[in-house]
């Protein structure tokens, strides 16, 4: 399986899996139709799934263009948001699996951002290789993403699954957030030198116009300050010895930052 990762919007990532063999592909939270579209004429490839992790637009404005484009193609989403995902048919909740090609995914459901927040994690198929993790909106490299309609608690709960993945797993987050996130991160974990080794690196990828995603789940578990609310650092920044007490008032000065 091919992953390419498309541009959208001011600062979106689509994903087009690829599989060769079949030459056909799916498409990870389609923004805008148009760059997918593109990609797919460049392979002569066929859509045939489009998975959705929650229903805000810039991640579900392609789906009614491709649905014209693709009329068999087949659109999935989280049981949670049914009526909200343009062309909806698959409604998962936790612990189903979705297969594209000879890949199989584990559905994860992670409510915070939204209600009905999904990340669709492919495992590997040999030990050599990397899992991917395809998260949406609630982990980003560096950070997380902002609490519209979920609580505190069920945040740490859904990062806390994510974090449990193996740390060779590649993190395929939404957005282009992860200069201003390490910029936060520093300012309330401020003595972690992997952190600064990380941001000064950051800083010369975004300068030269190049990606930060996929990361890597080791990575975040050591530098993103929204999976380490257990840290000494992290909870004397938030004055706090509880963890999701914690978690919640670092989330709240990212907000205001």
């Amino acid at each position: 399986m091919r992953i390419f990762r498309l541009e959208a919007l001011s600062d979106n990532y689509i994903f087009l899996l690829h599989e060769p063999k079949q030459n056909i592909a799916a498409v990870v939270d389609p923004a805008e139709a148009e760059p997918v579209l593109n990609k797919l004429a460049e392979l002569k490839a066929e859509l045939v799934a489009i998975f959705n992790t929650h229903h805000h637009n810039d991640h579900v404005g392609g789906n009614k263009k491709l649905i014209q484009h693709f009329p068999k193609v087949i659109v999935y989403g989280g049981a949670e948001d049914r009526g909200r995902i343009p062309g909806q048919q698959v409604f998962l909740q936790q612990g189903d699996r979705v297969e594209f090609g000879d890949r199989v995914a584990n559905v994860i459901f992670v409510p915070g951002h939204t209600r009905a927040h999904i990340a669709y994690y492919f495992p590997p198929t040999l030990s050599s290789e990397p899992g991917e993790l395809f998260c949406g909106d609630t982990l980003f490299a560096g950070g997380c993403g902002r609490l519209f309609e979920g609580t505190p608690t069920q945040m740490v709960d859904s990062l806390n699954k994510l974090r449990s993945l193996p740390d060779d797993t590649h993190v395929w987050c939404a957005h282009e957030y992860t200069l201003n996130n390490l910029r936060f991160a520093l300012t309330v974990d401020s003595e972690n030198t992997e952190l600064q080794r990380r941001f000064n690196e950051v800083k010369v990828l975004r300068s030269r116009g190049e990606a930060t995603v996929p990361s890597l789940l080791a990575v975040e578990k050591r530098t993103n300050p929204f999976l380490r609310w257990e840290q000494p650092s992290l909870q004397s920044s938030a004055k706090s010895n509880d963890p999701v007490q914690t978690f919640a008032r670092i989330r709240g000065m990212k907000d205001k930052f």
